[in-house]
């Protein structure tokens, strides 16, 4: 056994197109999470007229609190208590989340307008499902490695039924 062995991959972890699939799974559930909340703070944030930093702050805020809630109700619903159930949301979903929200507010800030179109233009919708779908597509991989190795969304799926 070499001396990083232990960064290799857990005995018994998915590989190939099982590994894809669970990582497309992953990010789909973050996804859902990531763009409740996303969406919710850009429509306040830009329809309230607060500044770029303000609304994304509040978007990104938003983004992690539904982001965690989706992954803790099932983990609740498994008998694990909220004390020991937070610990593992935040394993699971943390970088996930944080990659997504870098790339999908980075995206909207570089979108010429997007951030000041408001909620009635479809600039702004157009520009929030292509931040979203990039988000998604830079996302996966970063899940696929963190699954692959027992981390990420893979902490979760011994208290799924």
């Amino acid at each position: 056994m070499t001396a990083h062995a232990h960064h290799g991959p857990p005995a018994g972890a998915p590989a190939g197109r099982e590994l894809t699939a669970l990582a497309v799974s992953a990010t789909l559930h973050c996804l859902t999470g990531c763009a409740i909340g996303e969406v919710l703070g850009m429509v306040v944030g830009t329809a309230l007229g607060w500044s770029d930093l303000q609304t994304i702050a509040l978007a990104v805020a938003l983004a992690f609190l539904f982001g965690y809630a989706l992954t803790i109700r099932p983990v609740l619903r498994s008998g694990l208590a909220l004390r020991a159930a937070i610990p593992v949301a935040l394993a699971a979903d943390t970088v996930s989340i944080s990659v997504m929200e870098v790339v999908d507010n980075a995206i909207m800030l570089a979108i010429p307008g997007a951030m000041d179109a408001g909620p009635a233009s479809w600039l702004f919708w157009g520009s929030l499902a292509v931040a979203l779908a990039v988000a998604f597509v830079v996302t996966v991989p970063v899940n696929r490695w963190l699954i692959s190795r027992g981390r990420g969304h893979a902490v979760v799926h011994q208290y799924h039924h």
